[in-house]
């Protein structure tokens, strides 16, 4: 056995729990924690500029890697507090990330000491299990139950809460000894997956619906090959998007009423079962559940069982992790395939793929100012199928699952039901961080990017390179387009004149010049046909001076954006395409 200090142990376990990277902000009640790093060594640290920040670096590094998990680590008080937005945005998407936060002594915690707060009750609605551990002994297995929640069934975010005294106390403890527990994730049996089976041989029209599961069950070749040996057609959910390639035969748009292609919708309400795998049925993507259920059948399939009839009751519901669901739903197809039982979907498919073929949205604008949808149009033009786009909320977000294309899993990094701004910047700062190859592109509008636009310096300090493409309207959109149901423009436009930057014609904060003061580089277009220059020019900026390029786009102040309140009845604001040049990036060509 060995002795050593509590918090010494917490970072051996973290190590051998596959730990190699932290974000966070050092500070007095987590100094003791900062110490065994240093001491230990083995996890590399990237200091941020907001505990908030940290807990998005974190989530975005757990995102882009299957089996990887995000660390960040704060102070007492205020900094627990700062990171109950990150905790909430994994929480929602099913993110595991660890935060980690320092207390004060166990002596004064009744007292109202400096910057003492009872954090685990104000983030346990937002995590998976929190802790306050007060016994010096239990710091290394407190870990290790927090790597178990992590990953066992729903994964989610923890957080443990380490009072001052208790990481500076002695204990015995042998890593040499130390075993990761178990993992408990369900697995479908072959009874439930003839049935579901049974109920797709029953009917004419069916489509498989994947969900954020799949990608965190790392099960995207197993989808595809269920969907390529049954001949269902996919349609992914936001969450789910990439885990079938956007140019795959079986891909036919997602669904929903603002992330969403109208040749998905069309096709979704032409259906008669869906078989949904790692979803939720979130709003977004269903409209009211009495059109969306209207007419056809349900199977579902979640790793949680309370998420099961949450929304509406499927015809069947099956517990399970999504990887284990596809494996046995993939056994029995063989077979079934083998005995001749399978139907021939090319018919089904073949109509699905004719609505993707002609329903498509114009992105061909030359107006000056720009209009957001040639931005899209560019983009695609710009960047190749190994892009991984980041975004979180507004129309930014919204029109960009319209347009883009989404090649490979992890490859479209979105914060999915929370949607806080500020989420863009420092996220794709951690998918960099994971992943220092990845072409990585951060997508935002100018509220979002203003939100957390001081953890610019991290991507600067610590040279994480990658592409953000600000599009500037210099309003609250999303906000403004909602207002118009109120017959009201009010409290939503960021628009004055700036003194320091005339050339900016009233569109407000000068970004440039803020990118370029935390140490990065950045253009600025006014014009549809200086967008692709700037583009290529921002990929060179990136490879040689390996910090974040920002690539501000002035639009059009007013653009509405194709969305409504049910599947059938989405709000088409723009011209719609009629010819190939109207759209010429599409994923499927009209001409």
């Amino acid at each position: 056995m060995s002795k050593m200090r509590a918090i010494e142990a917490a970072v051996l376990v973290m190590r051998r729990e596959g730990i190699d990277t932290a974000f966070g902000i050092p500070g007095a009640a987590i100094n003791p924690l900062y110490s065994a790093l240093q001491k230990v060594g083995g996890i590399d640290h990237v200091l941020a500029r907001h505990v908030e920040g940290a807990s998005h670096m974190a989530e975005g590094y757990t995102r882009t890697r299957a089996g990887n998990i995000g660390v960040c680590i704060g102070t007492s008080g205020p900094a627990g507090t700062d990171m109950v937005t990150g905790l909430y945005s994994a929480s929602a998407d099913s993110i595991p990330i660890l935060c980690i936060t320092g207390q004060a002594p166990r002596a004064r915690l009744h007292k109202e000491d400096f910057q003492a707060v009872d954090i685990t009750s104000i983030v346990k609605p937002v995590t998976k299990w929190a802790t306050t551990v007060l016994e010096p002994g239990q710091v290394p297995y407190a870990f290790q139950k927090a790597f178990y929640e992590m990953r066992s069934g729903r994964p989610g975010p923890v957080l443990i809460d380490l009072p001052f005294d208790v990481q500076m106390a002695e204990i015995e403890f042998d890593i040499d000894a130390y075993q990761p527990l178990p993992l408990l994730k369900p697995s479908a049996t072959r009874i439930q997956a003839e049935k579901a089976l049974a109920l797709l041989d029953q009917a004419e029209r069916p489509l498989l619906v994947a969900g954020g599961g799949i990608i965190n069950a790392d099960a995207s070749e197993l989808l595809v090959e269920f969907a390529e040996l049954t001949g269902i057609p996919v349609i992914p959910t936001l969450m789910g998007w990439g885990s079938l390639p956007d140019d795959h035969p079986l891909m036919v748009g997602m669904v929903g009423l603002q992330t969403s292609h109208r040749y998905g919708n069309a096709t979704l309400l032409k259906s008669d079962l869906v078989l949904g795998i790692g979803n939720r049925w979130a709003n977004r993507h269903t409209g009211s559940v009495e059109v969306y259920t209207e007419g056809r059948r349900f199977i579902h399939v979640d790793i949680e069982p309370t998420q099961i009839g949450r929304v509406f009751t499927p015809d069947l519901g099956i517990v399970s992790d999504a990887a284990s669901a596809l494996t046995v739903f993939i056994e029995v197809a063989r077979e079934w395939q083998a005995a001749g039982k399978l139907k021939n979907r090319s018919a089904w498919l073949k109509d699905c793929q004719q609505r993707k073929a002609t329903l498509q949205r114009k992105t061909h604008f030359d107006n000056v100012p720009v209009k957001p949808q040639r931005v899209y149009e560019e983009m695609n033009q710009a960047f190749g199928k190994d892009t991984c786009y980041v975004s979180t909320i507004g129309l930014s977000q919204i029109a960009g699952a319209q347009f883009l294309h989404v090649y490979k899993p992890r490859h479209w990094i979105n914060c999915g039901q929370a949607g806080p701004l500020g989420w863009t910047i420092p996220a794709a700062l951690g998918v960099v961080k994971a992943d220092p190859q990845r072409k990585v592109v951060a997508l935002s509008g100018d509220y979002d990017f203003q939100f957390m636009i001081e953890e610019l310096a991290v991507g600067a300090q610590f040279k994480l390179p990658y592409i953000h493409v600000v599009v500037n309207n210099s309003y609250l959109g999303l906000i403004r387009q909602a207002q118009r149901g109120f017959d009201m423009d009010y409290c939503v436009q960021l628009s004055f004149d700036n003194l320091n930057a005339p050339q900016l014609n009233g569109y407000g904060v000068d970004h440039v010049a803020v990118a370029e003061g935390l140490g990065c580089k950045a253009l600025r277009v006014f014009e549809p046909g200086q967008i692709q220059p700037a583009l290529r020019q921002a990929q060179e900026l990136v490879e040689a001076f390996k910090v974040p390029v920002v690539v501000e786009i002035i639009l059009e102040r007013v653009t509405n954006i194709s969305m409504g309140t049910e599947i059938n009845a989405i709000n088409e604001f723009e011209d719609l395409a009629l010819v190939g040049n109207d759209a010429p990036t599409a994923i499927s060509l009209l001409d």
